[in-house]
């Protein structure tokens, strides 16, 4: 699932004219969730979020994002999947200190980004189907983190929230131009709730923001929510591999992650333990091609090596045979994983982040710690690290949980 191509179309219909207007709005002086200010809390809801790193979801023309960099010294990273938008903040505050604009889909933004210690939107979470927004922002933020979002409740002709997880015809207006069609997920506060505690958050408030003219009945409703991630009883285990020596050629492999808004990409290998897609290196491949050759053997997906970052060099050893592994993401693929024909690993399955299963390969979990080292806790035996970057720090350990 990708975000909806007639929010992106709209969006960017929106901005051209605003940019043709030469509009910028200034730096507020207060967040406003509604479209009223003075209207309801403002930056408070936040919490204390001094020199964090903070997400803007739908960031606009970005003068929320400098707000908070300027008032509280945050450090915040502002998406837009409209060029347009985009352009508008970039000529208004490109050069702002603590503020970075991104354009671009935000849950792919996720997907690859360092995580979050606190996210928000201002009236743009009606903009995007949350199913394909929250399982990004679950994944991409730390435990703990702040989830503040104000969305569209009742519109400009009074018709109210949906019971249903559906988008549905909408209008952006400007005045003295004609209405923007869009789409729009106008949900009500309780389908809120149980989709963000679907998708891994605690719902700590909320309330309904009117505007003073009782003439108007737009109504928009401030959500406040936490990421919570239910604590396991016990580490996820992981199981040894075999201590007969390799064939000289199979000394190296390669561990693909191949993780989406589905989660995280695992199959069963015959012996009963769950892997990453991947395999051993073939004389003459790069390890990009061995990615792009495993995942297609394996699963059925095609990739790109461009789309293919590699993350570093795990090393470890059974007995006295040296064991080396590259971990690797893959950022875009197609098709849908299935079992291939004679291949030992199959019932491919997609895992939440905090929900991974027990019996893990040992490589697959040393790859999984190097990658998110903020996971729950996984067992493993120790193996020396060494991550591919310029200025990289020197090799350090993927240190499992003492099985």
């Amino acid at each position: 699932m990708t975000a909806h191509p007639a929010h992106e179309q709209s969006w960017t219909v929106y901005g051209q004219r605003q940019l043709d207007y030469g509009y910028l709005p200034p730096v507020p002086d207060r967040i406003d969730w509604g479209f009223r200010p003075g209207v309801g809390p403002g930056a408070e809801v936040l919490g204390d979020i001094r020199g964090k790193r903070i997400l803007d979801v739908g960031s606009g023309p970005g003068h929320h994002a400098v707000h908070l960099a300027r008032e509280y010294g945050a450090l915040v990273d502002g998406v837009d999947l409209s060029p347009t938008q985009h352009q508008r903040a970039l000529n208004a505050h490109g050069s702002e200190p603590g503020v970075r604009f991104l354009w671009g889909d935000v849950a792919e933004h996720l997907r690859q980004a360092e995580p979050y210690e606190a996210a928000y939107g201002i009236r743009t979470f009606a903009c995007v189907d949350p199913r394909h927004l929250l399982p990004a922002l679950r994944d991409g933020l730390v435990d703990g983190a702040p989830l503040v979002f104000s969305a569209l409740h009742t519109d400009a002709d009074a018709q109210g929230p949906s019971e249903e997880v559906v988008p549905r015809r909408e209008l952006i207006r400007l005045r003295d131009e004609e209405p923007i069609p869009t789409q729009m997920w106008v949900l009500t506060p309780r389908l809120w709730e149980d989709l963000l505690t679907e998708h891994g958050f605690q719902v700590e408030g909320g309330e309904l923001l009117t505007a003073p003219d009782p003439c108007n009945p737009v109504i928009v409703q401030l959500v406040r929510a936490r990421r919570h991630r239910t604590p396991s009883r016990r580490p996820v285990t992981s199981r040894p591999r075999t201590t007969r020596p390799p064939v000289p050629h199979a000394a190296i492999g390669v561990g693909a992650i191949v993780f989406g808004e589905r989660g995280l990409l695992l199959g069963r290998h015959q012996h009963g333990t769950w892997e990453l897609p991947g395999g051993t290196v073939e004389p003459g491949e790069s390890l990009h091609d061995t990615v792009v050759r495993e995942l297609a053997e394996e699963t059925g997906l095609v990739t790109r090596p461009e789309d293919v970052t590699l993350l570093g060099t795990l090393l470890d050893h059974v007995d006295d045979v040296v064991r080396v592994t590259v971990g690797a993401v893959v950022s875009a693929w197609q098709g849908e994983p299935a079992d291939q024909p004679n291949e030992s690993v199959g019932d491919w399955r997609w895992w939440p982040l905090d929900q991974l299963p027990q019996g893990l390969f040992v490589c697959s979990a040393q790859i999984l710690t190097s990658w998110r080292p903020d996971l729950p806790p996984i067992a493993h035996t120790p193996a020396h690290f060494t991550p591919y970057a310029d200025g990289s720090p020197a090799p350090t350990k993927a240190n499992g949980t003492t099985p």
